[in-house]
């Protein structure tokens, strides 16, 4: 079993996975397609969950089981999983899977019986096997949600304990100026501004059409109310693969953006093929000239810039986005105007983005004030 790429349209794609005859497997096949056209997840969401069905499917064939005998067995398959080395290639070979890897490739393989059992394709008591059910009566009074009577939840069976990793380090101040001084073009330049005052995900800033820029004092002659010079964050399915996570927002612009755009458009606008393309992020320095950057291209190219600006770690392109976050609420801004400029759902996910460095956890012991050791001293 292996994953494997179908396009659909030219900007429409998913993931699935295909026997050895290349044919597609209906049980994973099914949920794939429910996943990408269905619910509108990103073509990169199949593709992760496809290469996990893909490894579930290959053990169920390897051992000769059926599907409700996989999902009885899945114990055994973890077990497979903690013990066998990672053959494929990619930075995990050679190794064996964490327990947090394990967890998410469970995870996929319990969503997709779950969508058999809903379409019908299997009996639902295979879930009996994937999840137990408990209820709140042993839960004190204070813990139970309002309502009368027991209320049931399912939890799943197979779960690895993961231990807390460190948290992600935002990018400083000082690398950021250190990687503008290596850049090549005004691209890169406008790039990095726009990642940094922006807290834009990578695929939202490749994913960016020139319509989508309003970078005029007023934007009302098109029929946008917003004053003043912004972007709109636009959820469209894109050919580089680009794709906005968390629907559509408009994100205000600073002085610097606006200056590193007015410069790189000159840039863009010598550019072969660039005329006719409606990115605005495009290959300007290599082929295919004039075509839309790929999330590939600026994680290797940031990589190089890093190496080449001599910084001890290498910078992505999500460390910007934490920086961001960081950088505004050290400004006195409220949570809830980070969550709206970053286009989080909730503001929990806003709270993983806080990142308060060491110099701001001493100053606020130190402004806790002094004691009077003198009565006691006496």
């Amino acid at each position: 079993m292996q994953a494997l790429r179908v396009a659909l349209t030219e900007t429409l794609a998913y993931w699935t996975v295909v026997d050895s005859d290349w044919r597609p497997v209906e049980f994973a096949d099914s949920y794939l397609r429910h996943l990408r056209l269905g619910a509108d997840r990103a073509e990169g969401t199949t593709r992760a969950y496809a290469g996990d069905l893909a490894c579930f499917l290959s053990w169920c064939e390897a051992s000769k089981r059926e599907l409700r005998a996989g999902a009885r067995d899945l114990s055994l398959f973890v077990a497979m999983l903690r013990t066998t080395l990672v053959s494929r290639a990619g930075s995990g070979h050679g190794k064996v899977r964490s327990p947090g890897r394990i967890n998410h490739l469970l995870a996929a393989v319990r969503e997709c019986y779950k969508h058999a059992v809903a379409n019908g394709e299997l009996e639902p008591s295979v879930l009996a096997f994937l999840y137990e059910v408990s209820d709140d009566r042993h839960l004190p009074a204070e813990l139970r949600p309002e309502g009368s009577g027991l209320r049931y939840r399912a939890r799943p069976r197979h779960v690895q304990r993961v231990r807390r990793g460190a948290r992600p380090v935002p990018v400083r101040r000082e690398e950021v100026e250190a990687l503008l001084e290596m850049c090549r073009s005004w691209r890169d330049r406008f790039l990095l501004v726009l990642l940094w005052f922006c807290g834009l995900r990578v695929g939202e800033a490749l994913g960016l059409r020139r319509s989508d820029l309003h970078f005029a004092s007023s934007a009302a002659a098109l029929g946008c109310t917003m004053p003043g010079p912004h972007l709109h964050v636009v959820s469209r399915d894109n050919e580089n693969g680009a794709r906005a996570k968390s629907g559509e927002r408009s994100v205000p612009v600073s002085a610097e953006v606006l200056s590193c755009y007015d410069r790189y458009l000159r840039e863009r606008d010598a550019c072969p093929g660039a005329g006719d393309c409606d990115f605005v992020l495009v290959n300007c320095a290599h082929t295919p000239f004039g075509r839309p950057m790929t999330t590939d291209a600026v994680r290797k190219w940031l990589a190089g810039c890093s190496r080449r600006a001599g910084l001890s770690r290498s910078v992505t392109p999500h460390m910007f986005r934490h920086a961001t976050a960081t950088e505004l609420l050290a400004r006195d801004a409220g949570l809830d105007v980070v969550k709206e400029l970053l286009g989080h759902s909730s503001i929990r996910s806003t709270e993983r983005y806080l990142h308060p460095d060491l110099d701001a956890q001493r100053q606020a012991v130190e402004r806790l004030g002094p004691l009077d050791f003198a009565k006691g001293a006496r």
